[in-house]
């Protein structure tokens, strides 16, 4: 039987992962920020940002970052075996295990955050967009993958933050 991983070690490892990969929080929460400020005109940034830091503490999500990441560095060093290694630098669009990965870990947010996440994966806003066309050494199958569903995690419990508040404030006003 292996060790048991204190969560303060995978969530540290997550955030250096994220680093070395070159995935700013504040990107993915700039996608967030696009993504619900049409619902909430004075949204500020901040908002989108403790959104991200708080479904990162999610393990779910964290071990499917680390899987993730951990085959795409696999792929860029040629270590996976053939025909995976071709399929996964190739990031063949009927591979859909990238996709499969990320998703599992939105459900918990809502069918909203299933719809972003779909909405993310096609139109490969912001960082999403240059980790998808990044060639050359760097493979990111599943890291754009990933980072489409951190971002949509995030909006989605953001957008049932929202509502909540609208709904405490409707409530305040109905008491007058």
């Amino acid at each position: 039987m292996g060790r048991r991983v204190h969560s303060s070690e995978v969530y540290q490892a997550v955030m250096n992962k994220l680093t070395e990969r070159g995935v700013p929080l504040e990107a993915i929460a700039e996608i967030v920020y696009e993504m619900q400020v049409p619902y909430k005109a004075d949204l500020r940034k901040e908002v989108c940002l403790e959104s991200v830091m708080a479904v990162l503490e999610k393990r779910e999500l964290q071990h499917a970052i680390l899987v993730g990441v951990e085959l795409d560095t696999l792929a860029e060093k040629n270590i996976l075996s053939e025909p995976l290694l071709s399929i996964v630098k190739a990031d063949e669009g009927l591979f859909g295990c990238d996709e499969t990965l990320a998703l599992g870990s939105v459900f918990g947010y809502g069918s909203i955050a299933l719809t972003t996440f779909g909405y993310l994966d096609k139109q490969k806003i912001g960082i999403i967009k240059s980790l998808d066309n990044q060639s050359g050494e760097h493979c990111h199958t599943f890291l754009d993958d990933i980072v489409c569903a951190i971002a949509a995690a995030a909006a989605g419990r953001l957008a049932h933050r929202i509502r909540d508040e609208d709904e405490e404030c409707d409530s305040a006003i109905d008491t007058y």
